[in-house]
């Protein structure tokens, strides 16, 4: 889902009026819809401004024919020729105006929405989402969303009597076909999650302008784009539009768990329950994650619809970054949101929530991607790398912010140099666990660690002791340890559920590098991760192996 309301980038240096000014032509004022809401203006396909009745008007006039003069007689009393003057300077500086030097804003296919999401638009939903509003109407009502309540609640509950069962769902290896029906139809409920947003928003007269395809911090989703809420004159419809994603989720995994304990209780196939187990916590992790307001998801739009502050996260970082540049650096500074205490600590969990995210997708993929090769440590570096683009990147806005305060030079100066002899002092003397990630095959009487051509076999030594995972689609769980005999590596050939959580796939084998472990005795065919100790690195150098040197293995 995707919500928006602009607020007028940096002023710059005027430049002219035009002597009959005109508004840009992808600019149009939107009529309170009710009485008590607000004006609206459009600008593009999702940039709003609230904006005063009588600038509204104000702008109105604006269509060519008259000058500062007209409209002012037309407007009357108070508004005079310097106020008209100055509310176009205004349009101006927020490109409201038409402007021979800049092209209309275009409703691209592709759009780039900072820190890490890409969006593909593929259709305008408006026209198809309205032919629902008789069936959206029928179902806006307090019973079916209690009954949605107690399903949600349900599912929940079949999850924790069958806690064992859904542990052992949860690591142990998935079958292909499983695998692929658990893709398929997660998606498909990630599309009926931005499909209800669009229902919802449609059915208080709303107009949803996109749908399409996106990459959320480099995972495939689906997106809604409901900037038009913004017009909606009641908090809490755009709250209820915001929301309604994560209610269908919450649905979707109601059913699937009350459908596992039912194929439990009848003894029906424990592959069938395990799948419906992985599809009801995919779905309600996939909502919990929704509901978070440090990113720009549903529970951050449903927030700031309830608070009714554009750009809540934006201004909240803002004054996070101002209360940090106050205490390093001194200064005096405007609060961006002086009337909500909170938000300088909101903005700080704002700022390093990403980096928990992206440090918990590497906690649970990092292993499967350091196995699979080159492409692997591709994705992973480049993750790391624009992740310490976006540190920069706010350092730089930090000093900026400072010396835009008036904070004295030589403390800027002094900080910085402090800080970054910090930094390099915790990369050289701060020494962590260095580990080298692989998979393992129990096979003719015995346990063999396998690697690709980017594995660090330089750091495995004979004597490293070696601990054997399950290759779980989202849990590990012990199966053995073994010990390192030698570090002759052999080419061979290993199923590929060596190197990912399928299983099924015995005859599918993949070219790899072996070597024989001491112990770890396993029943033959089984296959997972194998983690070998390697001693500590500095974190400098554990940093340069994991992200950079399997570039150059």
């Amino acid at each position: 889902m995707r919500l928006t309301l602009s607020r007028p980038p940096t002023d710059t240096a005027p430049a002219p009026l035009p002597e009959r000014p005109r508004l840009a032509p992808d600019v149009r004022v939107h009529e309170p819809v009710e009485a008590g809401a607000p004006w609206l203006v459009q600008s593009g396909g999702q940039r709003y401004l609230r904006v005063a009745a009588g600038m509204a008007r104000l702008l109105r006039l604006a269509d060519g024919t008259r000058d500062t003069k007209d409209m002012a007689r037309e407007l009357g009393d108070p508004w005079t020729v310097e106020l008209v003057s100055e509310g176009l300077l205004r349009a101006q500086r927020t490109q409201l105006l038409e402007d021979a030097e800049r092209k209309p804003t275009k409703n691209r296919r592709i759009t780039f929405v900072p820190p890490l999401t890409v969006q593909f638009t593929l259709v305008h939903p408006e026209r198809l989402l309205s032919g629902f509003r008789p069936l959206t109407a029928r179902l806006a009502h307090r019973g079916w969303a209690a009954a949605a309540a107690v399903l949600a609640a349900a599912g929940l509950l079949c999850l924790v009597v069958q806690a064992q069962a859904t542990m052992s769902a949860l690591a142990e290896p998935i079958p292909m076909s499983a695998l692929i029906a658990l893709i398929v139809i997660t998606y498909c409920g990630t599309m009926l999650h931005e499909f209800s947003h669009g229902l919802v928003l449609s059915h208080y007269g709303g107009r949803p302008s996109r749908m399409g395809f996106m990459l959320f911090y480099l995972t495939p989703a689906f997106f809604c784009d409901v900037s038009d809420g913004w017009r909606l004159p009641k908090n809490h419809q755009r709250v209820r539009v915001a929301l309604a994603g994560i209610a269908a989720q919450a649905v979707i995994a109601g059913l699937a768990g009350v459908g596992s304990l039912m194929v439990a209780v009848t003894g029906g196939s424990p592959a069938l329950r395990d799948f419906l187990l992985l599809l009801t916590v995919t779905n309600y992790v996939s909502g919990l994650f929704n509901a978070i307001p440090f990113i720009k998801l549903d529970g951050y739009l449903a927030l700031m619809s309830h608070l009714d502050i554009s750009h809540l996260r934006d201004r909240s970082i803002t004054d996070a970054r101002r209360f940090v540049a106050r205490l390093l650096f001194g200064g005096r500074y405007e609060r961006a949101l002086p009337d909500v205490e909170w938000a300088p600590l909101f903005g700080l969990a704002c700022m390093l929530f990403p980096v928990y995210v992206l440090s918990m997708a590497f906690t649970l993929w990092g292993s499967i991607l350091e196995s699979t090769g080159l492409v692997g440590a591709v994705i992973v570096s480049v993750v790391i790398g624009y992740l310490m683009l976006r540190v920069y990147a706010g350092a730089f806005k930090l000093n900026t912010e400072a010396r835009t305060a008036g904070a004295p030079a030589w403390r800027r100066v002094t900080v910085s140099l402090a800080a970054a002899a910090a930094v390099a002092a915790v990369m050289w003397g701060v020494s962590v666990p260095y580990t080298v990630t692989g998979g393992f095959v129990a096979e003719q009487g015995r346990t063999v660690f396998v690697s690709t051509g980017t594995t660090d076999r330089s750091a495995i030594e004979p004597g490293a002791q070696v601990r054997l995972l399950s290759g779980g689609v989202v849990l590990q769980k012990q199966l053995g340890t073994a010990a390192v005999t030698t570090t002759g590596f052999g080419d061979l050939s290993v199923p590929i559920s060596a190197f990912v959580p399928v299983k099924g796939l015995d005859s599918v084998r993949v070219p790899a590098s072996g070597i024989a472990l001491d112990g770890g005795r396993l029943a033959p065919g089984t296959t997972g991760q194998a983690v070998v100790s390697a001693g500590e690195r500095r974190l400098g150098d554990w940093l340069y192996l994991k992200y950079l040197a399997p570039f150059w293995r």
